[in-house]
């Protein structure tokens, strides 16, 4: 069977996306080291479209929908937002997000609409057709040998999200599959399926060369290329907490599965050092009244789609 080049396949890259996400946000926040305001708004009201719609509500109506979110991030209820509880609100807000981006995914999975996703469903969602590979023939093409690789690594993760065995998963299974960092009985695959990649001598372990991959320097070269050089940084002062040279299980998950939680915070930092104006390092309704329109381009508030998500600025949340 010859599948040909499907761009389609890198959809089962999930974890690789997970990773790469950090770096993408990044980029796309500091793009040449220089800050975009409209990132924040765009991270604080989801788009253009929720820009749009912002900017018709009246500034009576804006003004009372920040503040209630402002209250509710502000979790001591001292009336200053810390670094601490600003990151906390931005971590809260995209797991939000993504459930919700979870939820719609399923119906348009949820072909015959019983409650369920089917492998073939998943399938036919994702490639327009089912696939069935051999678990163990390997294919002659390099290409199409990666992509059956991926394929049934995708299929064991949808096997392990199937907790009652069914013939597909219901929501609370198709978020474990779509997002296993979410999800605590997820965890323990997550990192056996990343040791069985990237573990090549069987220790337990993934040293700096194992993490590399098949990097290696080229001996005309006076230095490692930019990239290698970034994620040895990666490895030493991100993923290898105990700065023993190779990264265990835990650090391992945090590698493969990266949560939220150092966007979050850069992003916390990045409003308090714009918008912290008696310099004591937390915000005030005042403070963060002043700069508003920044506050309103910021994940802080989603770029200012919290405004028009009663799950945020309604008072019984």
């Amino acid at each position: 069977m010859r599948l040909g080049p499907r761009p389609a396949a890198l959809g089962l890259l999930l974890l690789c996306a997970a990773a790469a996400g950090a770096g993408d946000a990044e980029e796309l926040h500091y793009p040449q080291g220089e800050h975009r305001s409209d990132y924040d708004r765009e991270a604080l009201l989801g788009g253009q479209e929720e820009v749009d719609e912002y900017v018709k509500l009246t500034p009576e109506e804006q003004h009372k929908r920040l503040k209630s979110i402002i209250k509710k991030i502000d979790l001591d209820s001292d009336g200053f937002l810390t670094e601490s509880e600003l990151s906390s609100w931005i971590q809260m807000s995209f797991k939000h997000y993504a459930m919700q981006e979870a939820k719609q995914q399923f119906v348009e999975y949820d072909k015959n609409g019983d409650g369920s996703v089917s492998w073939d469903e998943y399938n036919i969602q994702m490639y327009d057709r089912v696939i069935d590979f051999d678990e163990n023939t390997a294919l002659d093409d390099a290409e199409e040998e990666s992509f059956r690789q991926l394929h049934l690594k995708d299929k064991k993760r949808f096997e392990k999200a199937n907790q009652d065995s069914g013939p597909g998963l219901n929501l609370e299974e198709f978020i474990a599959f779509e997002h296993p960092e979410e999800v605590d009985y997820m965890t323990e695959f997550v990192i056996q399926e990343a040791l069985e990649e990237h573990d090549k001598n069987g220790d337990g372990f993934v040293s700096l060369e194992e993490f590399l991959g098949d990097y290696r320097r080229d001996p005309t070269a006076n230095e490692d290329p930019e990239w290698i050089l970034v994620e040895k940084d990666r490895f030493l002062n991100d993923y290898d907490k105990d700065t023993d040279g190779r990264l265990d299980p835990q650090e391992l998950l945090s590698w493969v599965v990266p949560n939220n939680q150092g966007i979050a915070q850069e992003e916390a930092l990045h409003l308090i050092d714009e918008m912290d104006l008696n310099s004591d390092r937390k915000l005030s309704d005042a403070e963060i009244l002043e700069h508003q329109d920044l506050f309103l381009t910021s994940e802080a508030t989603d770029y200012g789609r919290q405004l028009h998500d009663e799950y945020f600025y309604h008072d019984e949340l």
